[in-house]
């Protein structure tokens, strides 16, 4: 709820909190359209043995993922930057500042890829959007 919550106060609110794993993978799976953003802790991976990294890295279905409590996968992390796709935090809960950071980054390398005002680019089927905002999908627990 914390995440939603800042998330809320940046001023997205397509959020889609979800707290177990087959929840997160319904969706990725069998969503109609690919989601913007995932943030998701690295111990739901760990208990299904499944290595986050690695499904979302390579997903169609997942734009941009926020791995948070990497500590926990021994893996290090990786900074906030437009043109990425994988973001990998320490910390055991992401905070404002965080997410802040994070949602600056995606937006910012969305923009730079518009191809035409109102358009969504990275859609299949070029998807309109509000003039104030981008779509978000987030994914939370």
């Amino acid at each position: 709820m914390k995440i939603e919550r800042v998330l809320n106060q940046l001023g997205y609110y397509r959020i889609a909190p979800m707290y177990r794993l087959i929840e997160v993978l319904n969706v990725v799976e069998y969503g109609s359209e690919p989601m913007d953003l995932l943030i998701i802790s690295a111990s739901l991976g760990l208990q299904a043995r499944l290595d986050i990294v690695a499904f979302c890295m390579d997903n169609p279905q997942v734009r941009h993922v926020l791995v948070y409590d990497s500590e926990l996968l021994g893996v290090p992390s990786i900074p906030f930057g437009p043109q990425r796709k994988m973001y990998i935090s320490s910390l055991s809960l992401p905070d404002h500042e965080t997410l802040s950071r994070l949602m600056a980054a995606i937006d910012t390398g969305r923009r730079s890829k518009t191809l035409a005002a109102g358009k969504f680019p990275g859609s299949s089927n070029e998807e309109e959007i509000a003039s104030d905002g981008i779509r978000l999908n987030a994914v939370v627990r």
